[in-house]
């Protein structure tokens, strides 16, 4: 009950207060167990609650596809498709997929929702969306990852850091730089305090809402990033940012294409996800 309360949860469904109180408690008699406790004037759900939100997100997401299903089914033209992507990918190499997918499939329409990796990972459980790209495969078992493409990670400083063509840099010299990372749930942001966490580094944090921002900053001087390489090969081919070689590079990661495994998979989504595979 996102809400905190019947009332807010009632005006949401646009349903009577009662309404709601006794579908809960119908619930509750089926299950055999409260699924919420009083906490002050509103509501929280118990740990039997927590533990039943995901396939009750579940069931509603399914109940929305059931009825794109039908209407897809009697309506065959009026087919689409939602893909959802981290901002990384929607701001490098999806918008060329789709616009190739769209060529192969003119019948198909086609949305893009942008978010960071756990966002996007929410959509898909939620059944709000069809497909995802995302660097980071997820550890869900209701989500299937396939490998897209290969994903380089590069770090990049301003264009005259005097590092910059000086070989490769170790860590450790790069403990007092102030670290440019994005927003928590950023799969980009994983991929930074992770390599940091491995080398024992400690520095500064700046934190930023996109890459856009990250990549403003480090030309600026203010501090360094670990990127995909493909959402600044523009900028270090004009020399607008430096790249630092490091001793001890992260290793290259796909980017990967995922779907949930939960319910019947469309015709749609099994013709893109075949389409984008190597």
């Amino acid at each position: 009950m996102r809400g905190g309360s019947v009332t807010a949860a009632a005006d949401d469904l646009v349903v009577t207060q009662p309404s709601v109180s006794a579908a809960i408690a119908s619930l509750g008699r089926e299950l055999g167990c409260d699924l919420f406790e009083r906490a002050g004037r509103g509501v929280r759900p118990t740990a039997a609650g927590v533990a039943f939100e995901p396939y009750a997100a579940d069931v509603i997401g399914l109940l929305g596809q059931g009825r794109q299903a039908a209407h897809e089914a009697t309506a065959a033209a009026a087919r689409s498709l939602r893909i959802a992507a981290v901002t990384t990918a929607a701001e490098s190499f999806v918008p060329a997929l789709m616009r190739a997918f769209a060529a192969e499939h003119p019948d198909v329409e086609l949305t893009l929702d942008v978010g960071n990796r756990q966002e996007v990972l929410e959509r898909v459980l939620g059944h709000s969306a069809d497909v995802a790209v995302s660097g980071t495969p997820p550890t869900d078992e209701r989500l299937m990852a396939e490998p897209l493409m290969n994903n380089a990670t590069v770090c990049i400083t301003a264009p005259d850091d005097p590092l910059c063509g000086s070989g490769p840099v170790d860590a450790s010299a790069l403990a007092a730089r102030a670290w440019l990372l994005r927003e928590p749930g950023s799969g980009t942001r994983l991929l930074n305090e992770r390599y940091l966490a491995e080398h024992g580094v400690s520095p500064k944090f700046l934190t930023l809402g996109s890459n856009g921002a990250i990549k403003q900053a480090a030309r600026a001087g203010l501090g360094i990033s670990l990127l995909s390489r493909v959402t600044v090969e523009a900028e270090l081919a004009s020399g607008l940012l430096g790249e630092l070689r490091l001793e001890d590079q992260p290793a290259d990661r796909p980017w990967f294409v995922l779907r949930s495994v939960v319910g019947p998979v469309r015709e749609v989504v099994e013709a893109f996800v075949a389409f984008v595979r190597p």
